[in-house]
């Protein structure tokens, strides 16, 4: 199963508010009716239960009676999830200290798919048909950038942005397989470069310091718009250059192996905004789930020493050592081979990995 995240045309922002209010006060009336029911009782009410007392209610609030199942569900879920009596209510009132974001979910049975047509040179335009209550429909238009004819739907939930932007989170069933190649690398993950293999690629996702005038312009002013469009503008610029690089690793590669790092122990030093700038889990997440859909091998090994230690002899007396020389690139070993710092711990981890494969050890 995987999650497709189209942008909804803007014309249909309206529609979308009036239909997520409603969805917000079937949320509250479950979430009161649950909390009452196990003041009462002492026991939780189930999706199942629940169903029982807003059937019919999709006739009123305009929701298709699917919609209706998949809230209380999504309801249910959550509370055993967090372990609460109660959840937080939802509201979509603009002056309210924690305003709601935009959340309407649709099962299968309500979901149509209509077709693609080209929009401009490039870009494609999908039509989705949703069904609401006796016979009435919503059509929405979405960017395609993933041509939605060539999967099968199963679920879909239109969601909205902090920014007021609406968007098609659409799971399918069918997701087309990436061609896997034949090569093995290993990926050094650092501050710098986000991420450097041993082939000597790089990945710089260091995006916060080139919008940070731009940024502190817009907080001085208290622009709040312009604010939340500039942390948008580094968080999708950030995600494609991540799924550009990971891509072209699954695709030239059978094996890949990563040292195995934890941000939290970063997050507590002077490293902490280069830390997060970096996103070194996102380019973990990625590579999972796009090796398990190629049937590409990924490991993840602790990567003590790798910076420390010569790929070519295994020697560390020459090499930089500890965080007082994070500034040393490049290095001399005594055996005479000159090391690129990042390239030659991807080496080292490269080489651990092959070896952990080779006795069979899959996981670390």
């Amino acid at each position: 199963m995987k999650t497709l995240k189209l942008r909804i045309k803007d014309k249909h922002a309206n529609q979308l508010n009036k239909l997520s209010g409603a969805v917000n006060f079937v949320w509250n009336y479950v979430n009161d009716l649950s909390f009452k029911h196990l003041q009462r009782t002492g026991h939780f009410f189930s999706a199942y239960d629940i169903a029982a007392y807003t059937k019919g209610s999709g006739e009123f609030l305009n929701l298709h009676s699917q919609t209706l199942q998949a809230i209380t569900e999504t309801h249910a879920k959550s509370r055993k999830q967090f372990k609460k009596a109660k959840l937080n209510w939802r509201t979509n009132n603009p002056k309210a200290k924690r305003k709601s974001l935009g959340w309407i979910p649709f099962k299968k049975s309500a979901i149509k798919y209509l077709g693609v047509k080209k929009a401009g040179k490039k870009s494609l335009k999908s039509t989705i048909q949703f069904s609401l209550t006796k016979g009435k429909k919503l059509t929405i238009d979405v960017w395609d950038s993933y041509n939605l004819a060539l999967y099968t739907i199963n679920t879909c939930e239109l969601i909205q942005d902090s920014r007021g932007l609406w968007y098609a989170c659409v799971t399918v069933k069918e997701f087309p397989k990436i061609e896997r190649g034949t090569g093995e690398v290993g990926i050094d993950l650092g501050c710098k470069d986000s991420a450097t293999t041993s082939d000597g690629d790089t990945l710089v996702t260091k995006l916060t310091h080139k919008y940070a005038s731009k940024l502190g312009i817009a907080q001085r002013a208290k622009n709040k718009k312009r604010v939340k469009a500039i942390h948008a503008k580094i968080k999708n610029t950030r995600q494609h250059l991540i799924h550009a690089f990971t891509s072209k690793l699954v695709k030239d590669n059978n094996v890949i192996i990563v040292g195995k790092l934890q941000s939290k122990s970063f997050t507590s030093t002077k490293l902490a905004k280069s830390v997060y700038d970096a996103s070194w889990f996102e380019v973990k997440r990625q590579l999972t789930y796009k090796c398990e859909n190629a049937g590409c091998q990924y490991l993840e090994v602790n990567e003590s020493y790798t910076t420390q230690t010569c790929s070519c002899c295994g020697s560390r007396q020459n090499s930089p050592k500890g965080r007082t020389d994070l500034r040393i690139r490049e290095w001399l070993c005594e055996c005479g081979v000159t090391h690129q710092r990042d390239v030659n711990a991807a080496k080292n981890i490269l080489a651990l990995g092959l070896e952990r494969l080779a006795v069979g050890i899959t996981v670390v």
